[in-house]
């Protein structure tokens, strides 16, 4: 099969099968084979490794993956698009193809069948709106993973590296960082796509820590806490929490935490470092 990081051969087969772009399902398959390389060597993918690619399209990236992982099982949830998979996948034995909705598989189940449980790789070119549920739902689910390389909006993977203090900073910054390293690998400008979606995108590594990086009771009440911090951006640390109804405790309790780790009972959400959050998280749940 020829190889579809050629635009020419996308747009044959996009021809050949009638198929519709879909909306809902963020569709824009990627035509550029550096950027391709440039994945399959970020995400460090080798004749060991079973790899776990999210969205496979028409099975641009699958193509590659297949010449170089030992497996590589891809969950697509267009049916569509299935018929076109099997033909463009044809000539690879070491890939399986699951129709479904990533956010709905076991991926334990997966990481147990095709890798004996040990950490998977996963590769994904992921639309924006459900990138954070996904990203979220491999690192909560306790699955075995090595890295996670994806395709991003560029905007979504600046906020995933951000620090404290900058705008972009939130709830998804701290949750990639308390699994993960981040790493920009490379930037990835509209034309590299069929359709030309409207943003720019990157690609991102995100390396699974091998030790979390702070230590803290209560993993989900640290998460808690850190999403109603930046529900209201604009307000202060304090009065998110009060606000939520995620946070049972009563506005003093709050405070005299707050006042108990030094800080101001101005500061905001937006100043606390990932250890702050879990010190804030700690002394709460004494309380």
């Amino acid at each position: 099969m020829a190889s579809l990081g050629n635009p020419k051969n996308t747009i044959e087969i996009i021809q050949k099968y009638e198929f519709m772009f879909q909306k809902k399902f963020g569709q824009n398959f990627l035509i550029d084979t550096h950027v391709l390389e440039k994945i399959i060597s970020s995400a460090g993918v080798s004749k060991d490794d079973c790899v776990l690619e999210i969205g496979p399209g028409i099975g641009t990236m699958t193509q590659y993956l297949a010449e170089n992982a030992r497996q590589v099982v891809a969950v697509e949830i267009d049916k569509n698009l299935i018929p076109i998979l099997g033909e463009t996948l044809a000539a690879y034995d070491n890939v399986t193809v699951i129709n479904e909705d990533i956010l709905k598989v076991d991926i334990k189940e997966i990481a147990e069948k095709y890798n004996d449980g040990r950490p998977i790789k996963v590769v994904a070119n992921l639309p924006y709106y459900i990138t954070t549920p996904i990203i979220m739902g491999l690192f909560e689910s306790g699955v075995p993973i090595d890295n996670i390389t994806v395709m991003v909006q560029k905007e979504v993977a600046d906020r995933m590296q951000e620090g404290p203090g900058s705008k972009d900073y939130g709830a998804l910054s701290l949750a990639v960082q308390y699994y993960a390293e981040p790493e920009i690998v490379a930037i990835v400008p509209p034309n590299c796509f069929i359709p030309r979606p409207n943003v720019g995108s990157a690609v991102i590594r995100l390396t699974r820590h091998k030790e979390m990086p702070v230590k803290v009771n209560d993993v989900e009440h640290m998460f808690r806490i850190i999403r109603a911090s930046f529900n209201q951006r604009r307000k202060t640390l304090q009065n998110g929490l009060n606000n939520s109804p995620e946070i049972p405790y009563t506005k003093e309790k709050i405070l005299a935490a707050i006042e108990q780790m030094g800080l101001p009972a101005t500061v905001r959400g937006e100043a606390l470092s990932l250890e702050q959050f879990a010190q804030l998280s700690d002394i709460l749940g004494e309380k």
